[in-house]
């Protein structure tokens, strides 16, 4: 059963929200926007409805993101979980598997990128080393620089209304902070750090897409059981 409206509007706290959410999405594809699609954050409630939203997103042409909960100063929250693991983790190999099977070499990666959702949900290591605060940065609203907004306290490099970027960027306090992301245990696996991670290496998702699409040929696309992801990079 296909209850993921309401699970949405559940979830968001906003009546209806699913039915204006697909609405808009439907009036700016009629617009000829192309760059729109849906994105969906999974937790124990809305995993199993994960695959009817993505084929929804592909029958209408869209776009389809993925996320997990994460626990973060920045959400408020410091005590999300997942019950089922095992179920959550099924719910994105199958994602990946519908991905691998397309003709896009994006979606591809972005199989690649869902397994290593799986591997966060099962408590694995991050599969390419996190290096936010030095390929990428997060701005919050008050001129803070910081790595990322996925720590349990922010990580601030220093406010843009106080020093220029430049001197942010090459500050001591940078450099401190750059080594507080290289002792990070968190594991995160969002796509702000996981896109410039996996671009760096390609190599590393681009060997995980070859074996998997050789083995998804070789066996029809029919029970394919992808390899996990997982390790150090």
């Amino acid at each position: 059963m296909f209850t993921l409206p309401a699970a949405n509007d559940g979830l968001r706290g906003i009546k209806n929200g699913f039915d204006h959410g697909l609405r808009t999405l439907v009036t700016l594809h009629g617009m000829g926007l192309k760059d729109i699609g849906f994105g969906i954050t999974v937790s124990d409630r809305n995993a199993k409805d994960m695959i009817e939203l993505y084929r929804l997103a592909n029958a209408m042409g869209l776009e389809f993101s993925t996320a997990v909960t994460h626990n973060s100063y920045y959400f408020h929250k410091l005590d999300n979980k997942f019950e089922d693991p095992d179920m959550i983790a099924g719910a994105f190999e199958k994602i990946a598997v519908e991905l691998l099977k397309t003709n896009r070499p994006k979606n591809w990666f972005r199989a690649y990128f869902n397994m290593g959702l799986a591997n966060k949900i099962k408590g694995g290591k991050r599969p390419l080393p996190c290096e936010v605060g030095t390929d990428v940065f997060f701005l919050d609203p008050h001129g803070n620089v910081m790595p990322c907004n996925g720590s349990d306290e922010p990580m601030i490099m220093g406010n843009l209304n106080k020093q220029a970027f430049d001197e942010i960027w090459n500050s001591q306090r940078a450099v401190d902070v750059r080594e507080q992301v290289k002792n990070c245990t968190k594991e995160c696996w969002m796509i702000g750090s996981a896109s410039p991670a996996m671009k760096k290496r390609i190599w590393i998702p681009a060997k995980w897409v070859l074996r998997n699409k050789l083995r998804m040929f070789k066996d029809k696309g029919n029970n394919v059981c992808l390899d996990t992801i997982g390790g150090s990079g």
